[in-house]
C-alpha cells in the first residue's frame, strides 16, 4: 500500500515563539469532529480555566480533553516540582492510553515540547511513545522549543514565528482571545 493510500497516521509538531500552536491544534480536533472523528486533547503544564475547556465539554464525546498540570506556571526562575512531574508522567500515560484504545483517530498533546523542554518527560519517554503509535492515529504535538529528535521524527513541522505582539507593549493575556 502506497503513502497516498494510507494517508493517515502522520505526526505533526507546532512549534515557534510564535502564538497560535494550542490554537491551530483545537482548529484541527474541530475539523476531525466535523468529519465524525475522535480525538483526545491532552494539555500539559495547564491547569487553568482556559476558554476552550467550556467549549471543547459542547463538542463531547467528539472531542475529550484533559488538564495535566497545576494552576500555575513554570518559569526557569521557578523551577519544576515533583508535583509536575508526576502529572507531566501522568498526561503522557493517558494519552498513550487514548492513542492505543481504538478510540481516537487523532491525539494532542499540548505543549508537551515545554514539558520535554523543563524536563518533566525525556525525549527518550516521547519517542517510545511515538513508536506505539498505531497506524490510523494522527498524533500532534505543540509547544516552544520542539526538540531536534522531535522535528525529525515527524512528518510535518509548522514554525510560528513571532513578528510582532502585544504583550511587548504591556498587554495581558485577555480572556476569551488567549486564554
Amino acid at each position: 500500500m502506497s503513502e497516498k493510500d494510507h494517508p493517515w497516521g502522520k505526526i505533526q509538531v507546532y512549534t515557534g515563539n510564535g502564538k497560535g500552536k494550542t490554537t491551530a491544534a483545537l482548529g484541527l480536533a474541530v475539523r476531525a469532529a466535523g468529519r465524525g472523528m475522535r480525538t483526545f486533547f491532552g494539555q500539559f503544564l495547564k491547569g487553568q480555566a482556559y476558554g476552550e475547556l467550556e467549549t471543547v465539554k459542547r463538542l463531547a464525546p467528539e472531542i475529550s480533553i484533559r488538564q495535566f498540570g497545576r494552576d500555575t506556571f513554570i518559569h526557569i526562575q521557578d523551577p519544576a516540582e515533583e508535583e509536575d512531574i508526576r502529572q507531566a508522567r501522568e498526561g503522557l500515560e493517558a494519552c498513550r492510553e487514548a492513542m492505543l484504545s481504538g478510540d481516537y483517530r487523532l491525539v494532542v498533546l499540548d505543549e508537551i515540547n515545554v514539558a520535554l523542554y523543563f524536563k518533566l518527560i525525556s525525549e527518550q519517554q516521547l519517542l517510545d511513545f511515538l513508536d506505539q503509535k498505531p497506524d490510523p492515529v494522527e498524533v500532534v504535538c505543540t509547544g516552544r522549543y520542539a526538540p531536534e529528535s522531535l522535528i525529525e521524527r515527524a512528518d510535518l513541522v509548522t514554525e510560528m514565528r513571532e513578528v510582532k505582539h502585544y504583550y511587548q507593549q504591556g498587554v495581558r493575556a485577555r480572556e476569551g482571545i488567549e486564554k
